[in-house]
């Protein structure tokens, strides 16, 4: 089995090098590659790649992520988000390879408190998920055999993420001021690789299970849950930080140019039914990056 992966240098993308290796030949790219292009601006170089290399399957990790700065930049996020993945789509409808697609819960407009579940009404809030999920909508209208995982706060131990931040923070400040009023579950780029690995090997014995799917860790809470949960464990491994108080506000409070969704918890029984899978707790997967994080400032 040959796969296709792009975006390689992503949070996810790093962990799918991983979690694909063992089921074929890999060949990963990024928007820096040379020999094959893995820029997605440059749509007719996409095309030509997936044709010489004519995978059995395609992995789509690359996105434009920066959820506010697209507010400015619509037009790229567009190409990025949503013309790109069209062009994998109709390229691996040709070869009839499968396509695997990540988005995300910005696909829904955020109101109430019930868990999204993969056929509700979608109503995006901002740029990012409006192109996000005309993305989605394109690849379905290919025609193609597709996983679509949507997910949500997600984060990884190589690089930036929410957790780090906070731990930064919790080293200068008294006080940590964190929103309180969105609500979700940390999701690990490794849960993300290791489920995707799972799926395509069933996928390459069941085209029935082509479609979208809610791929998230298990259970909820708010921003200001979760910081509070990694300063009490960075705590318990014996870190000593400055903040002594974390502060519940409202989104309000950190006004941005793009609208965030109070509620993205995702209902995920369609994927574990599927699939045969039982995802983890949200914790687990914290624990266990702030473990690798921590234990180099002990």
């Amino acid at each position: 089995m040959k796969i296709l992966l792009f975006g390689k240098n992503g949070q996810v993308g790093w962990e799918l090098q991983r979690s694909l290796s063992p089921l074929g030949e890999l060949i990963a790219l990024d928007s820096s590659s040379e020999t094959l292009c893995g820029d997605f601006t440059d749509l007719k170089g996409l095309a030509e790649t997936v044709r010489s290399v004519a995978p059995d399957i395609i992995v789509n990790a690359a996105a434009h992520t920066a959820v506010d700065r697209a507010e400015s930049e619509p037009d790229l996020a567009r190409i990025i988000n949503a013309t790109a993945p069209s062009i994998l789509a109709e390229e691996a409808k040709k070869l009839n390879a499968w396509l695997v697609h990540y988005s995300t819960d910005y696909v829904f407009d955020g109101s109430g408190e019930k868990p999204w579940i993969e056929s509700d009404p979608t109503g995006p809030l901002n740029v990012y998920g409006k192109t996000k999920l005309e993305g989605e909508d394109l690849i379905v209208q290919s025609g193609c055999h597709h996983l679509i995982f949507r997910t949500s706060w997600v984060y990884g131990a190589r690089g930036g993420n929410f957790a780090k931040t906070m731990l930064r923070l919790a080293h200068e400040r008294d006080v940590l001021k964190v929103i309180d009023d969105q609500t979700g579950a940390p999701t690990g780029a490794d849960l993300l690789a290791d489920v995707a690995a799972h799926a395509i090997r069933m996928a390459r014995h069941n085209s029935d299970i082509s479609g979208l799917y809610h791929l998230v860790a298990r259970g909820e809470v708010t921003w200001h849950g979760y910081a509070s949960f990694v300063i009490d464990h960075a705590r318990r491994m014996g870190i000593a930080l400055k903040a002594g108080t974390i502060e519940p506000v409202p989104t309000s409070a950190f006004p941005t140019p793009a609208r965030r969704p109070h509620n993205s918890r995702m209902n995920t029984q369609k994927l574990q039914a599927t699939f045969d899978l039982h995802l983890p707790d949200w914790q687990t997967g914290i624990e266990r990056m702030l473990n690798e994080v921590l234990e180099k400032q002990l």
